[in-house]
């Protein structure tokens, strides 16, 4: 193995984000308070225009919140790629609605649209598109499909801050959007999740739901949860909102070094990105001969120090917790993706150096098992 190992993804967390935690600590009020508030402001004029914004404890409970809130439940149906993490499927199902799961189209890894309106019946009432990897589902054909059956659209942008699709951006696209903040995304809290909304009834369920169902101290109208963030995690994002935007940049930079450095090699086919999106690079993903990948993953960590990651080998489809709704499915393009797709390292905290030693060692190993 040679030199430093260079992992997949890398948290930043520096001292300003110390400091920020250290300070409402001095203060005495760590539970959800005015770092929570002014984090939900900054976070909805920096990303969505100024929609209403609800801060959460992770990205899988805004989700599951903004899909009661608008009102899903026992009897419907949301449509939901099955090519992505398995919260996409688990937030429909804890809601007692149905995930049903389609295809994706080839290029981005989003949602076919033809799949999708193939599998709208009656009792759907919604589309839950993935901008994975930071890349924008096909917003102008799903969005006709959804006018043209009364469907709303819950966008998936755990992995999407500052993504963007014919200048709209993501977070803006639907009745609410979903942006994680785990510590791999594009930015963190330490663990948290933004909720995004035109402002009015969703917002309010979501700021209900949050907190055992009351705006009023004991004064509950309905049944909720505990899902709130703390001070501590919201301070750490007001610190990281300053930052992403020289990060999403600096990942732009690196996939275009990549792309470069991949060019004439006929074994990698580098992400593909719509004339209308702007891609965020959360991951950068390649597809390698479905044969050869996991070959090539062991050789990159083994001989050449290089992390990557394979996300998602196991479509949600055949998971052992959602198979059962999806029983017999057969989706081809959500299968290649599992078989063939690799993340490489694309991360700010890149040194030019470690991405002339990541594109030597890819092109090395994808020609050696020619």
């Amino acid at each position: 193995m040679c030199a430093d190992f260079i992992p997949a993804a890398k948290p930043i967390i520096g001292d300003e984000e110390r400091e920020a935690v250290d300070r409402v600590m001095r203060s005495g009020m760590v539970a959800q308070g005015p770092e929570v508030k002014a984090f939900e402001e900054e976070f909805s004029e920096h990303f969505v225009k100024g929609r209403e914004t609800v801060a959460v404890n992770s990205g899988t409970s805004g989700q599951h919140l903004g899909l009661l809130a608008a009102g899903i439940g026992a009897g419907d149906e949301v449509i939901v790629p099955s090519f992505t993490f398995a919260a996409t499927g688990n937030s429909v199902a804890l809601t007692g609605a149905t995930p049903v799961f389609v295809d994706i189209e080839p290029d981005y890894f989003t949602l076919s649209p033809e799949a999708v309106r193939a599998a709208i019946t009656p009792r759907t009432k919604g589309i839950m598109p993935v901008h994975l990897y930071g890349h924008p589902f096909l917003v102008d054909e799903i969005e006709a499909i959804a006018q043209e059956h009364g469907l709303a659209i819950f966008e998936d942008a755990a992995q999407a801050h500052g993504a963007s699709w014919d200048g709209r951006p993501v977070g803006t696209l639907g009745a609410f959007a979903m942006f994680s903040l785990y510590p791999t995304k594009n930015m963190t809290s330490g663990e948290g999740g933004m909720v995004t909304c035109e402002a009015g009834p969703i917002a309010r369920n979501i700021r209900l739901l949050r907190n055992q169902g009351m705006e009023t101290q004991y004064a509950n109208e309905v049944i909720g949860f505990n899902t709130r963030m703390t001070d501590i995690h919201a301070a750490i994002g007001r610190v990281q909102l300053t930052k992403v935007d020289a990060w999403t940049r600096q990942r732009q930079r690196n996939a275009a070094a990549l792309n470069a450095g991949f060019a004439g090699n006929l074994g990698v086919v580098v992400p593909q990105v719509a004339e209308q999106a702007t891609h965020v690079y959360h991951q950068y993903t390649i597809r390698l001969d479905g044969a050869e990948r996991d070959r090539i993953r062991v050789a990159l960590k083994d001989e050449y120090g290089i992390g990557s990651g394979v996300y998602y080998p196991i479509p949600n489809h055949r998971l052992p917790s959602l198979e059962k709704f999806a029983p017999g499915l057969d989706l081809p393009e959500t299968e290649r993706a599992a078989r063939e797709v690799l993340s490489l390292p694309v991360h700010p905290s890149l040194a030019e150096g470690d991405l002339d030693r990541i594109i030597a060692a890819v092109n090395a190993v994808t020609r050696a098992g020619a």
